[in-house]
């Protein structure tokens, strides 16, 4: 069969599931129907740092702190906590009301496990871990960690809204290996999904969550009251961007994640739908390197790659629109609390020149550059081409090898060589929310095998990382961000790409849709007209 052929295929067969979704929902009372970024097949929150992943997360599951609005830490499963006198020990007591959805009472025993397991996958919580000396349940509605030394990295540790956000589960399922994805999906969040509709990458179906208890304060972000006022929320996939468009400009879908820029202008003109940035911080785009085969090994070549890339190229490709985007050289965002301009030489501007003198010096022998480039998700399907012609004219050789997002988000995994399935680059995004400083930005993790996908090994960032984590200064926390922003860009850890905003677009029958950096459903409600 030929692509093309293979292609129809693939969008008769998607196109055909989306009228049956689009008829289920009809019959569906007080229905969302949305078309999030990306189409969900992996369903464990703790195994993977894929937003879509982790916006399923947060339907189902709930986090014993959150972050609100305003970037405060306030409690969210728990009633509160108190500190030691020596500020060592924290002990959490949780609210009462907490069931998962198969009617058992939360415990502290099952959120201790929770912890445990995101702790292992979670760079962040990887470093409060190194500083845990216990942690223990005292009875069923408290337990205790306590630290080597004083501080709140736990406070920020368990409220960090996303990288992988700490929700949690039951002791059973979460005592499953934390490199085994779990196979039960049972939270206790303020929706329940519904298994017998789930369809890997064309649906996935929620209903609300009847013995679920909302905090009592004003819903914020991803903080506060979290009510459901409609039956369902259903996410559905569509065969393309315009398919998505025209389904909202029809009344067939309700709620878009991600506008596309260059079709905004037809959803704009229209009276029945408002557009709206939702998350007021914005995005950041990101190129990883993987580190542990040629020609990344090399540190010059990491680098002549990264001269290779212009900011500008890689976000008129992306966004187009420059009211949604910025050039800006900050790992940590720009216009943020840790925003530097170190190294800004090489991330920003782009020199083609520079790129081939540091080749020639790196002994660059060829070896072709394996780049991944998903096709079904606009977000990240335009960096891996722009890359690609930046690479080819500073001389490398490019084997770029398209896929769907999800078997990125597989492949990265692989540390095989790129010759036997493995990877040499990808692009990808974050939200600002979790790359905000250097202990939630989990690009720039350093430790070798623990490290997010590249495995970077450099120790002198994660010392400088501990240090963070250990500074109570806020003067003294900046020079350090500064500092590990200057190694993850000479190192060819992370390159930074610009910075920029996602328009999302909803019918106006939808009513109480907050601004949040992750994309929630509760609070919203449905008018019939």
């Amino acid at each position: 069969m030929s692509n093309l052929s293979l292609f129809s295929t693939r969008r008769f067969f998607a196109a055909t599931a989306l009228g049956a979704a689009l008829m289920a929902t009809a019959a569906q009372g007080q229905t969302i129907t949305a078309v999030m970024h990306s189409s969900l097949r992996v369903l464990d929150p703790i195994i993977t740092t894929a937003h879509i992943t982790r916006n399923h997360g947060y339907m189902i599951y709930d986090t014993l702190l959150a972050t609100d609005h305003d970037n405060k830490i306030q409690p969210q499963m728990v009633e509160g906590w108190k500190v030691s006198d020596d500020g060592k020990t924290y002990t959490f007591t949780l609210r009462d009301g907490l069931k998962w959805h198969d009617g058992q009472p939360v415990t502290a025993d099952d959120c201790v496990a929770s912890i445990k397991r995101w702790a292992q996958q979670d760079k962040m919580g990887q470093m409060m871990a190194e500083m845990l000396t216990e942690m223990k349940a005292v009875d069923a509605k408290s337990f205790t960690m306590s630290f080597s030394e004083p501080g709140d990295l736990v406070l920020r540790a368990l409220a960090k809204p996303s990288g992988i956000a700490p929700f949690m589960m039951p002791k059973r399922i979460a005592e499953t290996p934390a490199t085994q994805a779990i196979k039960e999906y049972v939270g206790s969040g303020p929706f329940k999904m519904v298994e017998s509709e789930f369809r890997p990458g064309l649906q996935v179906v929620y209903e609300k969550n009847q013995d679920y208890v909302p905090r009592k304060e004003a819903p914020s972000a991803t903080a506060g009251g979290k009510h459901v006022y409609v039956d369902r929320v259903k996410w559905i996939a569509t065969p393309d961007a315009m398919t998505s468009v025209n389904a909202l400009v029809n009344g067939e879908i309700d709620y878009l994640e991600q506008l596309p820029y260059d079709l905004a202008p037809i959803v704009e003109s229209n009276d029945g739908i408002k557009v709206e940035v939702l998350d007021p911080m914005g995005y950041q785009t990101v190129m990883r390197m993987n580190h542990l085969h040629k020609p990344f090994d090399n540190k010059l070549i990491r680098q002549a790659a990264m001269y290779a890339v212009n900011q500008e190229s890689i976000l008129q490709a992306q966004i187009g629109n420059p009211k949604y985007y910025q050039t800006c050289p900050a790992l940590f965002g720009c216009g943020l609390p840790y925003e530097s301009k170190a190294a800004e030489e090489i991330s920003v501007k782009g020199n083609i020149d520079k790129a081939k003198e540091l080749l020639k010096q790196g002994g660059y022998d060829g070896t072709p550059v394996v780049i991944l480039q998903p096709t079904d998700t606009p977000s990240v399907n335009s960096q891996p081409v722009v890359i690609a012609q930046a690479l080819r004219a500073a001389g490398f050789k490019v084997d770029m090898q398209a896929m769907d997002w999800q078997t990125v988000v597989t492949r990265r995994a692989v540390q095989a060589p790129p010759s036997q399935g493995g990877w040499n680059i990808f692009a990808t995004n974050n939200t600002m929310i979790e790359a905000l400083d250097p202990l939630r930005a989990f690009g720039v993790v350093a430790n070798g095998p623990k490290a997010w996908f590249g495995w970077p090994d450099v120790p002198a960032i994660e010392k400088l990382r501990l240090e963070f984590a250990r500074a109570t200064d806020e003067a003294q926390r900046k020079d350090l961000a500064h500092k590990i922003q200057a190694l993850v860009v000479e190192e060819g850890v992370l390159l930074p790409m610009g910075q920029y905003f996602v328009p999302a677009a909803f019918s106006k029958k939808l009513s109480g849709v907050m601004p949040s950096p992750v994309p929630v459903f509760w609070n919203i409600k449905k008018s019939a007209g």
